[in-house]
């Protein structure tokens, strides 16, 4: 059995560590207000920005192949972008994107590359014996645009290049606080012809549909070259708010996994200090007893 030392000793212990994870629970409160204001501050213009693109192959004169990124084609191989953390203390937040991206390429009939995005995802990808052929960490705490579009680049040269047929991305979806949801979604090619209702839950996943009426929109010089600016740069687009999503879903994951871990703490210092109690009640009886043995002994002598 323990003694009342040891068990001081740990409840030492872990008193420390629950002020750990509180400063931590502090920090990443902080931080997912940020990452919910980047993400609700850039989802309007993502939505908006996929109903231009939608609007555009729907002008007059526009043909069945007016981008290379807007081609389906034979699929021989795929590109999987998988969006995780740098670092962990985040409960299964990690653990949920990789289960769906493993899930989806245990599915697939042709070659998966993997473009990995957080040192998390890349450790746990290599262990699984996945090929990861681009890796991608290190990244801001707050991203822009400019930070994440060499991941966005990587995909579109691939596709464009033909070395892969489609894209997918694997991230976790901002809901609430205690809700994120990991899924699989496709990238490339960009798949416009849906209705107006869907536009933007394609777009930016959760977000419902706000217009009313359709905005009629003129376009100059023409179409062919505006899509040639526009398409790469909104595929670029859907990388980076599926970034900011997973962000702003680490944070929220990492705030309840430490405040879950400190409310364990609490609760594992009370059942410690009640069997420190009972342990020193123990040895104040055992010392008691040894006295009166003593002084009974020293009676019977006399």
């Amino acid at each position: 059995m323990a003694t009342v030392r040891d068990i001081e000793r740990r409840i030492r212990s872990v008193k420390n560590i629950a002020q750990v994870t509180r400063a931590l629970e502090a920090v990443s409160a902080s931080k997912v207000r940020k990452a919910q204001n980047a993400v609700q501050n850039t989802r309007p213009y993502a939505t908006e920005a996929w109903r231009v693109l939608a609007d555009l192959t729907k002008q007059a004169g526009a043909g069945p192949n007016l981008h290379s990124l807007l081609t389906n084609r034979p699929t021989h191989a795929i590109d999987l972008i998988v969006i995780t953390s740098d670092r962990g203390l985040c409960g299964a937040f990690n653990y949920n994107v990789i289960r769906h991206a493993l899930e989806f390429i245990k599915q697939q009939t042709v070659p998966v590359n993997v473009i990995s995005v957080g040192r998390k995802g890349r450790e746990l990808l290599y262990r699984a014996g996945q090929h990861i052929v681009a890796e991608f960490s290190g990244l801001p705490a707050s991203p822009s645009l400019l930070d994440v579009s060499p991941i966005g680049r990587t995909a579109v040269d691939d596709f464009l290049s033909t070395r892969t047929d489609a894209v997918y991305v694997a991230y976790t979806d901002f809901v609430n606080t205690l809700i994120q949801k990991a899924h699989v979604r496709p990238l490339l090619p960009l798949s416009l012809g849906v209705s107006e209702e869907t536009i933007a839950a394609k777009a930016v996943g959760s977000l419902e549909p706000t217009r009313s009426a359709p905005y009629v929109y003129l376009y100059e010089p023409n179409i062919n070259a505006i899509l040639d600016n526009l398409v790469p740069r909104f595929t670029e687009l859907q990388v980076y708010q599926a970034i900011l999503e997973s962000l702003a879903s680490e944070h929220s994951a990492r705030m309840v996994a430490m405040r879950n871990a400190t409310d364990n703490a609490k609760a594992l210092v009370d059942s410690l200090t009640l069997v420190r109690n009972k342990a020193r009640q123990t040895a104040i009886t055992g010392e008691l007893l040894d006295i009166a043995g003593g002084a009974e002994a020293l009676k019977q002598a006399r």
